[in-house]
Formats: structure tokens, C-alpha cells, sequence
């Protein structure tokens, strides 16, 4: 298939048609979520799977129903609630974030991209996302599922590169619809369908509504001839250590001593490396000799 030839205009148009019955019912999609609470979600989704933010997810915006509810309390309590999502930085920069708004945007989640990056913790993609999902603003959203979709369907490779590249962009907006309403709707249907049918590693092709359109599907789905596609470790890694010692921290409401602390992870080594990480981080503070606590 000729990539010159591509009808991006018919694979949008299947592709929503698609997601109108197809689509997951997760609440931040629906009409009755605040920029604010799509703000949150999408910290919580980056390397985090779905099925573990929705708990999380509805637990945060009914403690904090506006980024002033979360800028007010102590950012430990952000840590805190993070609870086992994984990367915890993402609640102390949600924090910074929320105070930014509550500053400096009378507490209202900006709707410009460009103001948005100037928030804590936000990047190219978290701000495209935001002004795209809760003010349905016209951006090239790019998240690893719709990259690996276009890529597909355009480039008739397995894999895109693993990091955003400007080509990425470029291919991005050769799909993106020239109607606000329309190009939002297409880049919630395109992270969908790369979600539910377009996978990684086991791409449900039977199923896919642009089936005739994709170039890797019409040259047999070539295997992916690039660098090896490592998975990353957890078990025994420094960043499961940094996780065990913030669970102990989150479940005291007191300070903990620095033995009580350490002997909670076999590699005395590893566990001071780890809490010397967190000191560095803002995850941990000091809090009296030899004692440690969440951020006040």
C-alpha cells in the first residue's frame, strides 16, 4: 500500500464511527467531568494502566474537587492518597500544579496549550491532552497507543519510535481533523482504538474498523525490525525500594525512625539509596534525629 495514497480523512471517519459503540465508559469522559478532574486523570494515566486509576481517580476528586481544595492541603497528603500508583513525583507535581491555578488562573484550569505547559508537571502531551478532552480544542495528541496507530495504518511499521519524535507530530497532523469538535473526538477515538484493538502485542486486526486502510496490515504485518524492544524490570529495582519505603511512610501518622524504616527492605544499601532519593525528590522530609515523614 501506497502511504502517499492513505485516506486519512476515511480512517478518522471509521475510526469515530467505531468508537461511538465501542467506546470504554470511564468517568473522566463523561459530560459531567470538570477540566479539573480530566486534569487529573490524565497525571494518573501516564505508565499507569486504567484498570488501576479509576479507584484512585474517583477518591481524588471527591477529596479534591478543585485544584484550590488540593493547593490547601499539605502536599504529603497528595503523596499520601497517590497511594500504589507508581512514580509518586506525579502528586507532588499535581500539587504544584493545582497551587500554580489556584494562584495564578483564579483556581480555573487554563484552557490555552501554551499556558498550560507553563504549569508544574506539564508536558507537551498532558497539555494537548487537557485542552483537547476538556475544552474540545484543535491539537495532535500523542500518546504511545495513537502514535503506534498511525504509525501503522501511514508508515506500515509494527513499532513508532519510542519517544514522540517531530515526525510523529507532522504524520499527527495530516490525520487531525480542521474542526475543533471534530479533531478532539478523533484524538480520544485514535488512543482508543490503539487501547482496545491496535495493541502492542496482540493487535486484534479482525476487529479494527480501518483495516483496509492500514499499510502494515496490507504487508502482512511485518515483524519490527529496529533496536529490541526491552520491557522494563520492577521486582528489586530501586524504584519498587522507593515504593516500599513510601508505603511505610504513608501508612503512620507519625514520623519514622530511620531503622524502623530501612529494615523494611533486605538491601540496607539499596534502601538508603532509595531513601536519600526520596529526601532528594520532595517525597521525604526529615522530621526530627533520624526520623522521617511525608512532605507537610
Amino acid at each position: 500500500m501506497d502511504p502517499a495514497a492513505l485516506d486519512h480523512a476515511a480512517v478518522v471517519t471509521k475510526t469515530l464511527r467505531w468508537y461511538g459503540h465501542a467506546a470504554r465508559d470511564l468517568p473522566w469522559r463523561r459530560s459531567e467531568a470538570t477540566p479539573w478532574s480530566i486534569m487529573i486523570s490524565e497525571f494518573m494515566l501516564q505508565q499507569t494502566p486504567v484498570a488501576r486509576v479509576l479507584q484512585p481517580w474517583q477518591q481524588w476528586v471527591e477529596r479534591w474537587p478543585t485544584p484550590a481544595a488540593l493547593a490547601d492541603a499539605p502536599s504529603g497528603e497528595a503523596v499520601r492518597a497517590w497511594g500504589r500508583l507508581g512514580y509518586p513525583r506525579r502528586a507532588l507535581r499535581l500539587h504544584r500544579a493545582a497551587t500554580a491555578i489556584r494562584d495564578d488562573h483564579d483556581g480555573e484550569v487554563p484552557a490555552d496549550y501554551h499556558i498550560l505547559l507553563g504549569l508544574p508537571g506539564v508536558g507537551s502531551y498532558t497539555a494537548a491532552a487537557i485542552a483537547s478532552f476538556a475544552y474540545r480544542r484543535r491539537h495532535v495528541v500523542l500518546d504511545t497507543n495513537v502514535r503506534r496507530v498511525q504509525t501503522r495504518v501511514a508508515l506500515g511499521a509494527a513499532y513508532p519510535h519510542p519517544s514522540a519524535t517531530a515526525a510523529d507530530r507532522a504524520l499527527g497532523e495530516e490525520f487531525l481533523p480542521s474542526k475543533a469538535e471534530r479533531a478532539a473526538r478523533w484524538a480520544v477515538a485514535s488512543m482508543e482504538l490503539g487501547a482496545l484493538i491496535c495493541t502492542a502485542r496482540s493487535p486484534r486486526c479482525d476487529a479494527c474498523p480501518v483495516r483496509s486502510h492500514c499499510s502494515w496490515y496490507a504487508a502482512g504485518r511485518p515483524d519490527w525490525d529496529g533496536p529490541p524492544r526491552i520491557a522494563q524490570r520492577y521486582e528489586g529495582t530501586d524504584r519498587q525500594c522507593r515504593g516500599a519505603l513510601l508505603g511505610i511512610l504513608r501508612s503512620s501518622d507519625d514520623a519514622v525512625g530511620a531503622e524502623d524504616l530501612l529494615q523494611h527492605w533486605p538491601d540496607r544499601r539499596q534502601a538508603e539509596r532509595a531513601r536519600d532519593s526520596l529526601l532528594a525528590d520532595g517525597l521525604m522530609i526529615v522530621a526530627g534525629d533520624d526520623r522521617y515523614a511525608l512532605p507537610g
